[in-house]
């Protein structure tokens, strides 16, 4: 065995921890583990959907020639082998459905990279469950653009405060040596006066 296939073999396996009798076996809550899937479009019916998969799903499956000439091997992965030319949602709801669904984690060990490269497979998996998840990724943009709007907004309003205070000073011209020299003269009368 090569070390990429332990590599690959070791990430795909779970860890195994030992925890307090007390603590659940998942690291967050379920509540929170099942508004994360809901986010990331992990439903009983794409699970349903996707556990229909076999290896003939991917192998038949045809992508168009302009991708396949793309997919080149220097694109990095993440930690769990998923290629990073995902987008970052798309990348977690991988995770996920590898986690949750173990016959598409196990499909994916067979397929890649003996008869697709790990993009290739993404490429499909996205294309066939498109139905399922558009709406899900849909949302995480809007929600992403809205608080990047957000974050502008206040960077936005920090900055012109900064420009009103710069722009108050900015007004206020020091005196040239001629008004200063003038300023000392009329001075100097005033007290020759008194």
């Amino acid at each position: 065995m090569d070390a990429y296939s332990w590599l690959r073999r070791s990430l795909s396996r779970p860890k195994k921890t030992s925890m307090p009798s007390s603590a659940t076996p998942l690291e967050k809550p379920n509540e929170a583990q099942e508004d994360e899937e809901e986010l990331f479009g992990i439903t009983d019916q794409l699970i349903e959907f996707v556990k229909s998969f076999t290896l003939d799903t991917f192998k038949n499956f045809s992508l168009p020639d302009e991708q396949e000439a793309n997919s080149g091997d220097d694109t990095p992965t993440t930690s769990g082998n998923i290629r990073k030319d995902l987008s970052d949602w798309q990348e977690r709801h991988a995770m996920l459905v590898l986690s949750k669904v173990k016959e598409m984690s196990q499909l994916r060990f067979r397929l890649c990279p003996r008869y697709l490269k790990e993009q290739q497979f993404w490429r499909i998996y996205f294309m066939l469950v498109k139905s399922y998840v558009t709406e899900y990724e849909l949302h995480a943009i809007q929600l992403a653009k809205l608080k990047q709007m957000t974050i502008d907004n206040e960077k936005l309003s920090d900055t012109t405060a900064y420009e009103v205070e710069m722009s108050e000073v900015i007004n206020v011209e020091p005196p040239t040596s001629l008004e200063h020299k003038l300023d000392s003269v009329l001075s100097d009368s005033e007290s020759r006066d008194e």
